[in-house]
């Protein structure tokens, strides 16, 4: 009877510190599993700061490469500066990948890319060459993008001619002097289901332009045209036109998915048949006094 009661009491003496050690243990489990997921969400955290970090301040240079890659290395953003959204760059044009021909603008392009609702805004602007500030607005989707330019009024860009000889042969070889100057009163690019969609119209001018190739100081000022109609099933148009000078040219064409298309002739005014006799070599096919142009 002695020993029942002892083994009694003792398991009446056990019972609560049995409680007390149970609820001890899950409030330590219970805080063990804050603490796991407190850590976790620490850990999501620092990875989601990291990325966000990372594209907010994403390099110039990454820009510079994505230009690079989808111009096939003919255009460069060279010395790069700033981020992918605030940044500046010297523009060069390039002859592609192990080409020695390069040519640079005089003075650097700065740019902007904000985010403005489902789009894009990228804004640019460049002393040399830019009409103030160029505005380029973007709208990605899966199927489909579109690019709208929003131009100043008058010009959008002008650029050296001769910059154009950075992309090599021909253009290393004619050595164009004058201007080039980009004009447009409104143009509308849509990519849709793997073919591109034009809307609008821009002029591309060769103005007051020379060559080496030829004796004469000028060669004239020259026109292309490049118009869109996206509610019609054709592909937009090429026209190139003389507005001026002793080199006549003309010609037409269009840009499908296939890549550009033209068709043309060079001629030399009366009277200057000699002073261009060797450009007009170099520009196309001889049959006679014209030189045929065919690309494509």
């Amino acid at each position: 009877m002695k020993l029942r009661r002892k083994s009694t009491a003792r398991r009446r003496s056990a019972g609560p510190a049995s409680v007390l050690w149970g609820e001890s243990t899950y409030a330590q489990q219970a805080w063990e599993r804050s603490r796991k997921a407190s850590l976790r969400w620490a850990a999501v955290g620092a990875i989601v700061g990291a990325a966000v970090g990372a594209v907010a301040f994403a390099p110039a240079n990454w820009l510079a490469l994505a230009v690079a890659s989808a111009s096939g290395d003919r255009l460069l953003l060279s010395d790069a500066r700033g981020t992918v959204w605030s940044g500046s760059a010297v523009p060069v044009l390039a002859g592609g990948q192990g080409s020695r021909d390069a040519a640079a603008l005089p003075g650097r392009l700065a740019w902007t890319i904000a985010l403005t609702g489902l789009g894009v805004d990228i804004r640019a602007t460049q002393a040399c060459c830019l009409n103030g500030t160029v505005a380029l607005h973007l709208t990605p989707g899966l199927s489909r993008w579109t690019a709208v330019l929003v131009p100043p009024p008058g010009w959008v860009g002008q650029w050296p001619s001769a910059w154009l000889g950075g992309l090599g042969t021909p253009w290393n070889t004619l050595q164009l002097g004058g201007n080039l100057r980009l004009l447009s009163p409104r143009f509308a690019v849509e990519w849709v289901a793997g073919r591109w969609r034009i809307d609008g119209q821009a002029d591309i001018e060769l103005v007051n332009a020379s060559s080496r190739l030829s004796t004469l100081e000028a060669l004239g000022s020259y026109r292309m045209r490049l118009i869109g109609d996206p509610a019609s099933a054709g592909q937009p148009r090429l026209e190139l036109s003389t507005q001026e000078g002793a080199l006549q040219l003309s010609g037409t064409g269009s840009l499908g998915p296939g890549g550009v298309r033209f068709r043309g002739e060079a001629r030399a005014a009366e009277g200057d048949e000699a002073a261009l006799a060797n450009l007009l070599n170099i520009i196309g096919r001889r049959e006679g006094a014209r030189s045929v142009i065919s690309i494509g």
